[in-house]
């Protein structure tokens, strides 16, 4: 008996893809955990969304009008994108200060848009121009590539951030606001690390590339997709678990007295001397 599979590779990865992201959803909404952190639910529902529309409606509808829902729906991820840094930022770090907000944001920001300055090619202005329909949506494009870069820029900067002062701010790894950072930062690094080289590869090309050579190219773009998308998956898998699992509660009484407990040998150690 031969088995025969009808489904390829790249549905395959689509499929495990989307019901991640629904099982994701379930588990966020089930657990109560959508209340603490509205953007990253929304940005889920949003990425689950654009999956959907382009595997159903892919060859059932205009290719200017399908463009159009999608670009509109890769722009909104972006902005949300935005917003859910902002969001685990202020579970991150709840005990700073006015002072250290309005210095540590704007820096992170700068940071993050000097090197979006320098991180790709631009297009000259006159490209930017938005004198038809067909402009507008390669306007929408280019807007939504490079808020996606921006995104994981601030992603992993912030992600320096609570690595150096997040035990300050008694930031744990095992509350579900650093947990969500872990997975950010990981899809964040592995989108600019892709993002990285195929520009390396993109400028390699020169006009005189042969058939063989650009049919290696395109193989080598369906890698890195696929490679990504393989990324996702696993974090999203995270991301189930760790919003599946309750966050260790803190007990006063427990912390206090391991406070007095770690003090008991330096008042033991003062008392002869005082005698």
């Amino acid at each position: 008996m031969h088995l025969n599979f009808a489904f390829t590779f790249n549905q395959i990865l689509w499929t495990v893809t989307f019901a991640a992201q629904l099982v994701l959803l379930i588990v966020l909404l089930g657990r109560e955990r959508s209340q603490r952190f509205p953007f990253f639910t929304a940005s889920i529902l949003v990425m689950a969304l654009r999956l959907l529309f382009e595997e159903l409606l892919s060859g059932r509808m205009p290719v200017f009008t399908l463009q159009s829902v999608l670009l509109s729906l890769e722009d909104l991820s972006a902005i949300l994108g935005l917003l859910v840094v902002v969001e685990i930022a202020r579970l991150s770090f709840p005990g700073a200060r006015r002072s250290a907000w309005l210095i540590a944001a704007p820096l992170l920001v700068l940071l993050a848009g000097l090197s979006l300055v320098y991180w790709g090619p631009w297009p000259p202005h006159a490209e930017l121009a938005v004198d038809s329909r067909l402009a507008l949506l390669r306007l929408m494009q280019f807007l939504g590539q490079k808020a996606d870069i921006y995104v994981g820029l601030l992603t992993v900067g912030l992600s320096l951030l609570v690595l150096c002062f997040g035990r300050r701010f008694k930031t744990g790894w095992r509350k579900h606001s650093s947990l969500l950072l872990v997975g950010l930062f990981v899809s964040a690094a592995t989108w600019l690390g892709i993002s990285a080289y195929w520009q390396h590869v993109m400028h390699s090309i020169h006009p005189g590339i042969t058939r063989e050579q650009y049919q290696q190219v395109v193989a080598l773009s369906k890698t890195l997709f696929s490679a990504n998308r393989i990324v996702g998956i696993a974090v999203t898998l995270g991301w189930i678990a760790s919003m599946w699992i309750d966050e260790p509660v803190s007990n006063p009484v427990v912390e206090t007295a391991a406070q007095e407990l770690s003090d008991l040998p330096a008042a033991a150690d003062a008392a002869p001397a005082e005698e």
